[in-house]
């Protein structure tokens, strides 16, 4: 499978749900599956895809089919031409980095659930507070 991507630069494949996932600078943007090959795919590749006759990657549960649009077959004509295959794989690598851009980042979010998490609402502290004088009292007494 690396040999595909000699014209696209140094891979790593792991092992990824019943398939490998296939990246590039620590970049996830391809999948091997029983299926087919599939490249990560946005607004901006989509319509590469959609004219090669491509579909998205889909698969299926018991109770429905799942469509994966953010990844696309990749067209069969591709793996006889390593140079084109490699344009493909960089748009691919492209795509995955706009996905990643697009994310918000998880550190600011979650920090400051943290810090309002920590300090419950006055109601709710002063009737602890007042629970904790109940049972120094009642202590006291014994």
């Amino acid at each position: 499978m690396i040999d595909l991507f000699a014209d696209f630069g140094p891979v790593t494949i792991r092992k990824m749900f019943s398939g490998y996932g296939i990246s590039a600078d620590g970049i996830n943007f391809a999948l091997a599956l029983r299926a087919g090959l599939f490249f990560r795919a946005d607004e901006v590749t989509i319509p590469n895809f959609e004219a090669e006759g491509s579909k998205p990657f889909q698969y299926s549960t018991r109770a429905k089919t799942v469509l994966v649009n953010s990844y696309w077959e990749l067209p069969a004509r591709l793996f006889d031409d390593s140079e084109e295959l490699a344009q493909w794989a960089r748009a691919a690598l492209a795509a995955a980095q706009r996905a990643k851009v697009k994310k918000r980042p998880k550190g600011k979010k979650a920090v400051a659930k943290k810090k309002i998490a920590k300090k419950p609402p006055a109601k709710e502290q002063a009737a602890k507070k007042a629970v904790r004088r109940v049972g120094k009292a009642k202590r006291a007494h014994r």
